[in-house]
């Protein structure tokens, strides 16, 4: 697989910027406003796959890059070109339409009515290329009743019932953050969204609008606990609500986590042997007798206290008893597997998830380093037919920013 290993100074960012883009979706032209949390996610995903992707900034940035950093750090922008320009101004609209006329996909997460009132509304836009795929990131959708309210991951993973799901043993709810909602209901499913598009506008040369809701595809990620929740069986005794003793975390001596899972009956049958539990009464009844559960419970918190991780590592190390240490993000980074998958990557002295999933024959790969802020400004207004002179007009009227 073609992965970049590292791309940390200015040198080998200039490299990978004037190369041919790479991946299924090379050729792909891809507008995006900036924004923050999904719809900067979904673009990425593009990147990754080899789309041209532009990225419209403007110049004070947004809380996006206030939260997690601007120009090389900003992850979620990696293999994208920069270029700032102010909306508002209308020196711009022609020249944000000329650059929608090329696109294949426009991707813009503002509240609704937001784009319509900028001037790029959907009807503005798919006027002007009927082919292209609009794709529209919000929390709520683009109507119904919370449609214009504000809000964030959680609250989205909270409407959809999605966030109850992640209490423990009958404690507050929760759920990783930015997660459910942001990138996996959100931008995940934008991009799913938009591949689809594109694939159905081979046939019909027609373009369509996406509408995508964090809270709604956050509801779709939960279809499999729906599903348990009609057969009656999510009433916190679930094998997988952390109610079982055999799905939950168990701290160590020395203050680390186990994940455990053995759930199938040839793998808890074996988990039970490698502690020696054959013949102990709490654990010689049926796996799923509820009933000894919490007792059960006990006495696996206790035992797992009792050495510290490397023992309980050493001890399933070669077994499918699905034991497994729970990492923080730094040693996830340097576990052998994910080594051996190169499944992180160091970009401009970040380190990062590797593009995924992975492609046989076109596979994806960092095309570039995230940009500077308004980096690619000159290089996109010139590939529009601007003259040097004409650019250095929209900087003096403030429309355009130069960066890098």
């Amino acid at each position: 697989m073609r992965y970049l290993a590292d791309i940390n100074n200015e040198k080998i960012h200039m490299e990978t910027s004037a190369r041919k883009a790479t991946g299924p979706l090379a050729g792909i032209k891809v507008v995006e406003f900036a924004g923050i949390g999904p719809g900067p996610f979904c673009g990425m995903l593009l990147a990754d796959m080899g789309a041209e992707v532009t990225l419209l900034e403007r110049a004070g940035g947004t809380f996006a890059s206030q939260l997690f950093g601007g120009g090389r750090k900003a992850v979620a922008n990696r293999g994208k070109k920069s270029l700032c320009i102010d909306l508002k101004n209308p020196a711009v609209r022609p020249l944000v339409m000329q650059l929608i006329a090329d696109a294949d996909v426009l991707i813009e997460g503002f509240r609704p009515g937001v784009m319509e009132r900028l001037g790029f509304g959907p009807e503005v836009c798919l006027a002007a290329n009927p082919r292209l795929i609009y794709g529209r990131m919000t929390g709520w959708g683009q109507d119904g009743p919370l449609a214009p309210r504000a809000g964030h991951d959680a609250n989205y993973a909270a409407i959809a019932g999605v966030l109850d799901t992640g209490r423990r043993h009958g404690g507050a709810p929760w759920a990783p953050p930015t997660l459910v909602g942001d990138m996996g209901g959100g931008g995940l499913l934008l991009a799913w969204g938009i591949a689809c598009a594109l694939i159905e506008a081979r046939n019909s040369g027609q373009g369509q609008v996406i509408d995508a809701a964090m809270c709604e595809g956050a509801a779709l990620l939960a279809h499999g606990l729906f599903n348990l929740d009609a057969l009656g069986e999510w009433h916190g005794q679930c094998a997988i609500d952390s109610s079982a003793p055999f799905y939950d975390v168990y701290c160590c001596a020395d203050g680390h986590w186990l994940s455990v899972c053995p759930l199938e009956p040839q793998f808890y049958a074996t988990f039970v042997a490698r502690l020696g539990l054959n013949d102990d009464p709490d654990f010689s009844g049926p796996q799923y007798d509820t009933q000894t559960w919490p007792r059960m419970k006990q006495r696996l918190s206790e035992i797992f206290s009792r050495q510290p991780l490397a023992h309980w590592e050493a001890l399933f190390a070669d077994s499918d008893d699905c034991v497994w240490p729970v990492l923080s993000m730094r040693e996830a980074t340097e576990h052998p597997h994910n080594q051996a998958r190169q499944a992180f990557v160091d970009i401009a002295g970040v380190r990062q998830p590797s593009p995924a999933p992975r492609l046989s024959r076109t596979p994806a790969t960092v095309q570039a380093a995230p940009p500077l802020l308004g980096e690619h400004s000159r290089e996109r207004l010139q590939a529009l037919g601007l003259s040097e002179a004409e650019i250095e007009r929209l900087v003096s009227l403030g429309a355009v920013t130069l960066g890098g």
